[in-house]
């Protein structure tokens, strides 16, 4: 787990659909300690995030 990036990176609270997507995405790349929820990452493919 790369602490320091989760410490200058919360995630908003609330956050809306386009911020936790956005927020996973640098997530997977700086940190990814823990997967995508399966429903946000079926979303995110759809949108053309991710393949």
């Amino acid at each position: 787990m790369n602490k320091e990036w989760h410490l200058k990176h919360p995630m908003p609270q609330p956050a809306t659909k386009e911020e936790r997507m956005k927020w996973h995405l640098a997530h997977r790349k700086y940190c990814a300690c823990r997967p995508i929820p399966d429903k946000l990452l079926e979303e995110m493919k759809k949108l053309g995030l991710l393949k």
